[in-house]
């Protein structure tokens, strides 16, 4: 694996190296950092500003770390990245800074994963940059992949989690023909947060843990821009919408006094929909894809 990130700008290097340091104070037990991704591969994106499918947009690339640990961090994982993000992020007031985005896994089951081929870490290794190594754990030497096996995986995640969603979209109607608003809007984010968790899974084989939306939307990003037309959040009222459905995941299970009206019902609805059949779209031609690449 490389060890190098010296073909980066001064200020990311700096930025990585900080990172790694963080990390290391916030856990005890790190054997390796690893940088993949956009970073890792020199096609990061600084800030880019346009219009995809008529709304405005701006993305730019996390930086993102693969966190190898003796023992798995657990239900850990998202206190340690927050507190990473916090300590990183201040004093900078830089509205270009990354966001360090930070999964965990413990050597022992990172190796088995790559024993067994996953697709996933398979390309960290890879790809991705040692940025830590602790010298006491070495990895295993990964299976060679196998298209044929990564499209029969591909294509299992993917109909369980749209099955899942698509159960998700249903009870949500049957909630809204009963009047019953606020529980409808806990059944369409459910929805939606599985809808997007099919994309990832597809193209890269890897779940992701969180429930924000947000989080997965950029997640889904560098996979397809069509999702901007679904959350375009290019107007109060379509921040609104999108920042209800986001707390609705806990609001509307937790708080009494959360309002949900049926003309917010309304106007999200139409979104799951696109949202269905875009994911539906993007994953189907990613698995066309492993097909070819497996000459089956």
């Amino acid at each position: 694996m490389k060890n190098s990130i010296d073909f980066l700008p001064e200020r990311k290097q700096r930025d990585l190296h900080e990172l790694a340091a963080l990390i290391r104070d916030e856990v005890k037990d790190v054997v390796m950092i690893i940088l993949y991704g956009s970073y890792a591969a020199n096609t990061y994106v600084e800030r880019d500003e346009r219009r995809d499918y008529g709304v405005r947009t701006i993305y730019m690339s996390d930086y993102d770390l693969l966190v190898v640990t003796k023992r798995r961090l657990g239900e850990r994982e998202s206190t340690v990245e927050a507190r990473v993000r916090e300590r990183f992020a201040a004093g900078k007031n830089d509205e270009n800074l990354p966001r360090p985005q930070i999964i965990n896994e413990s050597i022992s089951k990172l190796n088995d994963a790559l024993t067994m081929g996953r697709y996933f870490y398979v390309e960290i290794v890879a790809k991705g940059i040692m940025l830590y190594d602790s010298g006491e754990c070495l990895l295993t030497t990964p299976k060679e992949l196998d298209y044929a096996e990564i499209k029969a995986m591909a294509e299992e995640y993917y109909t369980s989690k749209y099955i899942r969603a698509t159960y998700f979209f249903d009870d949500a109607i049957t909630n809204i023909h009963k009047n019953r608003f606020v529980q409808a809007s806990f059944y369409l984010h459910q929805a939606a947060e599985y809808f997007l968790k099919a994309i990832p899974l597809v193209y890269i084989l890897y779940g992701y843990k969180e429930h924000d939306l947000e989080f997965l939307i950029g997640k889904c990003k560098p996979y397809t821009l069509e999702l901007a037309k679904v959350f375009p959040c290019d107007t109060d009222e379509e921040k609104r919408l999108f920042d209800l459905l986001r707390r609705a995941y806990l609001e509307a299970r937790y708080n009494d006094k959360f309002v949900v009206t049926k003309a917010d019902i309304d106007a999200l609805v139409p979104k799951i929909e696109l949202l269905r059949d875009i994911v539906e779209k993007v994953c189907e031609e990613q698995i066309v894809e492993y097909k070819r690449l497996s000459g089956r």
